[in-house]
């Protein structure tokens, strides 16, 4: 049961895990913080990113073994040979294999509260749905807390389970370590990411919906009271950082289109028959995890635009507990309650035509084009562009994180703008020298030719003193020589007018 599952999840996560050694400005910040010291990395997460901050000190551990081991003379570099080596050793597979694992495990989580709350063949199909849902494999490869948060609220829902099915049964030592258990797992999903606590709410209607004792609802509340007190310092300090959710506007139409899409499926594959074990029924847990983690964030993005589907990524788990149930139902043998041969053979092509129509959205999603940018491509577009001495700008300031992707690109390049670089100042991006000195300094280059990486043409100007003098200095004393659009920026030359 839960060997299918976690091997299917682990063989599509590992297909195109290096996305052609593409890197997005997300992943890039988590690299970059992954890799500052422990105290340059505290000090950043005072005044930025604090939310982030237990998986950038996580991931610091990660890189620190896995360099150790497979890095340049690691221990077990001599082991690994040839390409097998070479793609190990590479970055971006070591800084998104923690996410791979823990989309296995959530997976394999998966088939298990399947099978606990049913049986083994809708824990399977459970499973299985879910590895095959493409954001899953989109956040399977990616260097971002998600797949560790979801895969900690699907322990901790299978945990909960545990436990209302041995509310009699189990002794209260055993009891007990069950709510330690879940307890730890939430709590440590909210650190990881704060819109984890949006479960909670999940976690209550379940254990209503499945009338559990009062003894039980009590001792959960008890518990999320604890959960709540661990997060509170973290959530009203990262209060203080509210700036940093700014880029958010409106929901995205495709994100609350696949929503739609999974919870109309869900709800019609709630339908199905399903005979639940225990006394929190499927549909208890399956439903209100589907919608309403979603849901919540939804409204709150009415008083602050705050919708990120990635925020909610564990609803996947509720869709695909209610899929594996109806699967089992339709798929069941031949024979079995009325099933016939010829039934069975159409609903099987029926779902082999449904995952292959998902194929060149899964094969997409192992193009650097299905990030918003990559880093790695604006890099060979400045070593392609740029000679030594040049000036270097970005526009905005904030694109300047792509330089901790690929440094090397950029190294003979001198950053006219920049007054801290981003480890010194204890920020993302570095701070920058003020307007009139930026204009001074782009007039003054020593080789009368400047490199600028930034956005691409439809994305709107930033107004502050320095973006303006960068935009109006270009346009008074420079003429365009060369330009490259990559995927997400533009890399152009530039070039005094009197040179």
């Amino acid at each position: 049961m839960v060997p299918v599952p976690a091997v299917l999840m682990c063989a599509l996560g590992a297909w195109g895990l290096r996305r052609d050694g593409a890197m997005w400005r997300d992943e890039i910040v988590t690299y970059d913080m992954a890799h500052r010291a422990p105290a340059a990395l505290w000090a950043t997460l005072r005044h930025v990113d604090v939310v982030h901050g237990l998986y950038y000190a996580l991931m610091h551990l990660w890189f620190t073994a896995y360099e150790a081991a497979l890095g340049p003379g690691g221990l077990l570099g001599p082991a690994f040979g040839g390409a097998v080596g070479r793609t190990l050793g590479e970055d971006v597979v070591a800084l998104r294999l923690p996410s791979l694992a823990a989309m296995t495990v959530a997976a394999a989580g998966v088939a298990l509260l399947g099978n606990l709350l049913v049986g083994r063949r809708t824990g399977r199909w459970a499973g299985i749905a879910f590895a095959l849902l493409p954001p899953v494999q989109q956040y399977a490869q990616e260097g971002r807390s998600y797949a560790l948060v979801c895969a900690l609220v699907v322990w901790a829902c299978y945990l909960l389970v545990r436990i209302a099915v041995h509310t009699r049964q189990a002794p209260g030592r055993s009891r007990r370590a069950l709510w330690a258990g879940y307890a730890a797992l939430m709590l440590t999903a909210c650190l990881l990411h704060e819109f984890a606590a949006l479960v909670l709410p999940v976690h209550g209607a379940a254990l209503v919906l499945g009338r559990l004792p009062r003894r039980t609802l009590r001792t959960w509340a008890l518990t999320v009271t604890g959960v709540l007190t661990g997060l509170a310092p973290l959530a009203l300090y990262s209060t203080r950082q509210s700036d940093q959710l700014s880029w958010l506007m409106w929901p995205d139409p495709l994100q609350l289109l696949t929503f739609a899409i999974l919870a109309a499926t869900g709800i019609a594959c709630s339908r199905a028959r399903i005979r639940s074990r225990g006394p929190l029924g499927l549909r208890a847990l399956g439903l209100p995890l589907l919608l309403l983690p979603t849901l919540l964030l939804f409204l709150l993005s009415h008083a602050e635009p705050a919708y990120v589907d990635r925020y909610v990524l564990s609803y996947m788990a509720g869709f695909a507990l209610l899929a594996g149930a109806a699967l089992a139902r339709l798929l069941r043998p031949a024979g079995e309650d009325g099933q016939t041969g010829t039934r069975l053979r159409r609903r099987a092509l029926a779902l082999a035509l449904a995952v292959a129509a998902l194929l060149p959205v899964d094969i997409r999603l192992r193009m650097p084009v299905s990030r918003v940018d990559d880093g790695t491509a604006v890099a060979h577009a400045v070593r392609a562009l740029a000679g030594p001495g040049d000036g270097l700008l970005f526009t905005p300031a904030r694109r300047r994180v792509w330089v901790a992707a690929h440094p090397d690109a950029y190294r003979d390049l001198h950053d006219l703008a920049l007054r801290r670089d981003p480890v010194a100042s204890h920020t993302l991006y570095g701070t920058e020298r003020s307007g009139d000195t930026v204009r001074d300094r782009m007039l003054t280059t020593p080789t009368g030719r400047l490199v600028v990486v930034g956005d691409g043409p439809d994305q709107p100007d930033d107004p502050n003193d320095q973006e303006i003098a960068k935009r109006t200095t270009l346009r008074e004393a420079f003429v365009l020589c060369r330009s490259r659009a990559v995927h997400g920026g533009r890399v152009a030359l530039y070039a005094r007018a009197e040179v």
